[in-house]
């Protein structure tokens, strides 16, 4: 796989030395471009921080906030807050009309459901309907199956599988991420791409979940974060101090 992307890289930030090892290993096995969740707070310093370690290791970080609301109406204010202020913006969603609410808001990145209980997720066809419409994503973290054992993971994989068939009938785009946040979680793209066929992707979704699909999401958001950006397709080609004169 080419450039994989893993968009959900999760260092412990206020250990420099945790934050380094998680970034070397994630690049010794081939990812080119790391997502990492900062606080709805977090000083502009430890971002940098990040970014030069990064960049001294070869990767690109894509900044990224993690919200996890306890209303629609607290989701709604931080989407207002920081949406301009990261690359990527993703949703746990813990309840019903949490799910609904971010799945329809068109600043809203990621759909998360990270309870491993069925009852607890809430993709269903209706969601993901409504995520299409919104050009959300469904993100699907590999490091619990890792983590789970016996039935609990039988569980969660069926709940999956149910998911992400949900995702293919309506067009969602699927990102898969690691959601790792110590090095021995960590995997190549093509050992987790492996993993998603315990629930029904093949292994070509599974590669473009790693890759294209996120490098998309990141692409078209760094296009709306640019200065020249003005609406959805309209951007400014030239500024008027940049036109020769008449």
């Amino acid at each position: 796989m080419r450039h994989p992307v893993d968009l959900h890289l999760c260092p412990r930030l206020h250990s420099p030395f945790h934050t380094r090892g998680m970034i070397e290993k994630a690049a010794e096995l081939g990812y080119k471009t790391l997502g990492v969740p900062f606080p709805e707070r977090q000083a502009k310093e430890i971002i940098q921080e990040v970014r030069e370690l990064c960049g001294e290791l070869g990767v690109d970080l894509v900044t990224r906030v993690d919200l996890a609301p306890r209303n629609v109406g607290e989701l709604l204010r931080s989407l207002r807050a920081l949406r301009r202020r990261v690359e990527v913006v993703a949703v746990s969603c813990f309840t019903k009309a949490i799910a609904r609410q971010a799945a329809k808001d068109r600043r809203v990145d990621l759909l998360s459901f990270p309870s491993a209980t069925p009852r607890k997720r809430f993709f269903d066809h209706a969601e993901a309907e409504l995520a299409s419409g919104a050009l959300a994503a469904l993100e699907i973290e590999i490091a619990p199956l890792l983590r789970l054992q016996g039935f609990r993971r039988c569980l969660l994989l069926s709940t999956l599988r149910k998911e992400a068939q949900a995702a293919d009938k309506a067009r969602v785009p699927v990102v898969l991420s690691s959601g790792a946040d110590e090095p021995y979680l960590l995997r190549c793209s093509d050992d987790y791409a492996s993993l998603s066929y315990l629930f029904g992707m093949d292994l070509h979704a599974a590669r473009k979940a790693f890759s294209e699909n996120p490098k998309a999401l990141i692409e078209r958001n760094r296009r709306k974060l640019s200065p020249d950006f003005v609406s959805p397709g309209v951007y400014v080609v030239r500024r008027r101090r940049n036109c020769p004169n008449v």
